[in-house]
């Protein structure tokens, strides 16, 4: 009599292969995953810029100007500034002329009229009990914030006759501007 006996069981080489095809499925899935999280951060950003820009219109509407500063929004270059530093002292300006604020409070000045509900997520530091320092876009850089066309349509440096707003993606001021999100 002969018996056959069947094996139920996996083999090495099946149980490798399988491994594997989860092993590029793991992969595939994680590199998807963050190109998604890149890109929603980006259409983030220029939500913010545009809903910005919006308020800064309401700003001219009732001062009749955008809000400038002589010496940090008008002079910052939007084609040769290579640090976050002049970025965040010209967006903590205008984080306090949107917000109707002083010295970077979270609270409206007494008498000042609020053009812009910053969320909490937008202003640095995160701590809701400090002053804020900067707006900071979604890749958790600062704004850049530039009047230097409107304080001199002759000057060289900037792009738009009114403001530049713009956010550094590639974490790099001064480098490639062609992954900036820019209002112009």
């Amino acid at each position: 009599m002969i018996s056959f006996r069947t094996d139920r069981a996996f083999t090495i080489i099946e149980l490798l292969i399988v491994m594997s095809i989860i092993i590029v499925l793991a992969g595939l899935i994680l590199a998807t995953s963050g190109y998604v999280q890149k890109k929603g951060a980006r259409s983030r950003a220029e939500a913010e810029i545009a809903a910005m820009s919006a308020a800064l219109e309401s700003y001219k509407a009732d001062n009749g100007i955008y809000p400038r500063e002589a010496g940090t929004t008008d002079t910052l270059d939007t084609r040769t500034s290579s640090n976050f530093s002049s970025y965040q002292s010209s967006s903590l300006y205008l984080y306090n002329s949107l917000a109707g604020a002083s010295g970077g409070s979270r609270t409206t000045a007494g008498g000042a009229k609020s053009y812009f509900a910053f969320k909490p997520n937008m202003l640095s530091p995160g701590d809701q009990t400090l002053n804020v320092t900067f707006i900071r876009d979604p890749f958790g850089n600062s704004y850049g914030y530039s009047t230097m066309k409107a304080a001199d349509p002759a000057a060289v440096g900037g792009y738009n006759p009114t403001f530049d707003l713009w956010s550094v993606a590639d974490g790099s001021p001064g480098g490639d501007q062609s992954k900036w999100i820019k209002n112009w």
